[in-house]
């Protein structure tokens, strides 16, 4: 029987967010003697308290080895849940047993001090991780090998770029041996590289070491690659936990709300391997019963990483040769080249209206997922990037 590493019993935590309403002014000067009344008599203002329980009632046990993945929305309860784990916050209700030492690596740089240079983070790092300066010097040289930052040992850590701040505070963290690892998506940071080599240290520490792993990510792929189960966390508590592909699953059906509004979208791979590899094209075929739209009808497809970044979105009123005028046209497909949107799934809004200039007729979110290769590269999965790939885009009839 598998020993627990960590043990969770009903953990929950609340925050108090306060909100304050004021009367509508109408004019500066009124405005000013509601101000002048706030300061010395407290009035004019109204202060009224919601409790929000960013977890509840969570409960679920890791075993020693285990290399969990925790997936979830954006304001699911996942860093919450990491920061409790790891002592940073402390829960409103509920316990928690772990047996081991614990590292955690929740945000890029952390524990680490601007002014010192990367050799001294790594003995102060190392410290705090409970290692003697006898053991973080017989590591030293492998740490600073896996992190790639040679040239730059003996340079204040504050002139690191993100990327290089990020490999180093992994390899400290995954070279000082602790029993429990947690990791906050900061690996989205390295480059394609770099990732491939830290899921190799990964799966190193939990097959030969024993560790447990925690590791939290938006990348279905990572996921994939890097764990051996999973925690899916919704508003605040556990909907499932269990072997890898279910949970992912179900998760990915949250967002397939499948379509009961008379739509349905086909995806298909066209490369030899049936796989979206960069440089390949995938098609998208947008279908609806005959006569439903008037000829003259358009529709807009938009693609979202499960975190919410938009990555493309295209619009058959864009493309210059496209036509719709068909009376029996009750079908749409866009044929899309991956030039390197992602390695995550992609998930995908759809929107059709019977004319360019008039609102659409139906929208329904959430209606398909797209699954590029695991060898594309995540290099356009950033908040402020947004790239049109190469697309066509015919009207045609489906049966």
């Amino acid at each position: 029987m598998s020993e627990a590493a960590i043990k969770v019993e009903n953990i929950g935590k609340k925050y108090n967010i306060s909100h304050r309403s004021r009367r509508t002014n109408d004019s500066l000067l009124s405005a000013l003697g509601d101000g002048v009344k706030n300061i010395l008599n407290r009035t004019g203002s109204r202060t009224s308290v919601e409790e929000f329980w960013a977890l509840k009632d969570v409960s679920f046990i890791i075993n020693k080895g285990d290399r969990v993945g925790i997936i979830g929305r954006n304001g699911a309860g996942k860093s919450t849940l990491l920061k409790i784990l790891s002592g940073i916050v402390k829960p409103t209700s509920g316990r928690i047993e772990y047996d081991g030492k614990m590292a955690s690596l929740l945000e890029v740089g952390t524990g680490f001090h601007g002014d010192l240079s990367g050799r001294e983070n790594i003995y102060l790092n190392g410290s705090i991780l409970g290692m003697s300066k006898k053991e973080i010097t017989a590591r030293f040289d492998e740490i600073v090998s896996f992190s790639e930052v040679e040239q730059f040992i003996d340079t204040p850590v504050k002139r690191y770029s993100s990327g290089m701040y990020v490999k180093l505070a992994f390899s400290v963290a995954a070279h000082m041996s602790p029993d429990i690892l947690i990791l906050d998506e900061v690996l989205a940071v390295g480059d394609a590289a770099f990732q491939k080599k830290c899921i190799t240290k990964m799966n190193e520490l939990s097959t030969s070491y024993g560790r447990t792993v925690l590791f939290v990510s938006h990348n279905m792929n990572t996921i994939r690659s890097m764990c051996t189960s999973a925690l899916y966390l919704e508003k605040g508590n556990v909907a499932a936990t269990g072997a890898l592909d279910k949970v992912i699953t179900q998760y990915q059906n949250y967002f397939k709300e499948n379509i009961s509004k008379g739509i349905s979208v086909g995806i298909k791979h066209l490369s030899n391997s049936g796989e979206w590899e960069i440089n390949t094209d995938a098609q998208v075929t947008v279908s609806w019963e005959k006569y439903r739209f008037k000829p003259g009808w358009h529709c807009d497809i938009a693609c979202y990483s499960f975190d919410g970044i938009k990555l493309f979105a295209l619009q058959s009123h864009s493309f210059p040769n496209f036509s719709s005028l068909d009376p029996e046209a009750n079908a749409i497909t866009f044929t899309i080249k991956n030039i390197g949107f992602s390695n995550s799934e992609l998930r995908m809004d759809v929107g059709i209206r019977d004319c360019v200039d008039e609102p659409y007729s139906i929208v329904v979110e959430n209606c398909a997922i797209l699954s590029p290769s695991d060898k594309g590269l995540p290099q356009y999965a950033r908040q402020d990037v947004l790239v049109v790939p190469e697309t066509t885009c015919k009207a045609n009839k489906y049966e």
